[in-house]
């Protein structure tokens, strides 16, 4: 896999580097970064340029990409210095939210829309078009984009939502709604859909992966005794066999996620960059 290492030594890029994103946002970019036009032209023999944070909803855009094995380059957004919220980074994201993939469409945010979009664009990971399965793949996709995955940022970022004296309050009113959604989750997966199974990776089984990942970690000084891998005996076996997947290896080796990533997750300690 092609991919270059990322940036660490600014909000977003090192001042006077090579940039590598692909296809920077118009000409107002390559004037922001100081990009060369030859610079600009060689950058575009990788398509994408994901813009990411370890440990990051950007996690889930990482392994999809690997596991397409299409070539992409990497820029860190770096947390621990604020720069989501940067005026370079909110040109790509208004929201200062992180991911973000440059294509040659433009910058795309949010999660399961880069998802979805790079499965239509590559032909892979999901059912395609015209598929008697695309139906039912979509509102799963949906579901955990806009319900678990919504859900969760209440459990991780409580006092966002809420005075601070009242975000645990908040959190355990969350929890059992969390739990409802691994059931159904795990019920579906029962079933065994090509887009929800164990021998066939999909955009949506990394995607929960990823949150069940965070789950077991996050927040790091709250109770997370209520989530239990154990409980959803069909979703751990697709962790289990996501783990030994070569784009899996790839990101523990880019993100330093640990051996199991999914079934038994450890903080990630990253070469660059943090999760937090």
């Amino acid at each position: 896999m092609l991919q270059a290492t990322a940036r660490a030594n600014s909000p977003i890029f090192q001042a006077n580097m090579t940039l590598k994103c692909a296809f920077p946002n118009g000409n107002v970019a390559i004037e922001a970064f100081g990009i060369i036009t030859a610079v600009y032209i060689d950058s575009m023999n990788a398509p994408y340029c994901l813009h990411y944070a370890p440990d990051n909803a950007s996690l889930v855009i990482r392994l999809a990409l690997e596991e397409m094995g299409v070539p992409y380059d990497t820029a860190l957004v770096d947390r621990r210095r604020d720069a989501q919220n940067s005026a370079t980074y909110r040109t790509l994201n208004p929201n200062g939210l992180i991911p973000v993939l440059e294509t040659p469409q433009g910058p795309i945010f949010e999660t399961a829309a880069i998802l979805l979009w790079l499965a239509d664009t590559h032909s892979q990971l999901a059912p395609a078009l015209h598929s008697p399965d695309r139906a039912a793949f979509l509102k799963w996709l949906f579901f955990a984009s806009n319900t678990l995955h919504a859900d969760l940022r209440i459990l991780f970022y409580a006092d966002k939502y809420i005075d601070g004296a009242q975000a645990e309050v908040l959190r355990a009113g969350i929890r059992p709604r969390l739990r409802q959604h691994l059931r159904v989750l795990d019920a579906e997966a029962k079933k065994a859909p090509g887009w929800l199974h164990s021998d066939q990776p999909s955009v949506l089984t990394y995607y929960l992966a990823c949150q069940m990942r965070w789950m077991a970690l996050y927040p790091a000084r709250s109770d997370r005794s209520w989530y239990q891998l154990a409980d959803t005996p069909h979703l751990q076996k697709i962790l289990m066999l996501l783990e030994s997947r070569p784009a899996t290896r790839a990101a523990i080796a880019a993100e330093g996620l640990g051996v199991t990533p999914f079934t038994s997750p450890t903080y990630a300690t990253p070469q660059e960059g943090s999760a937090t």
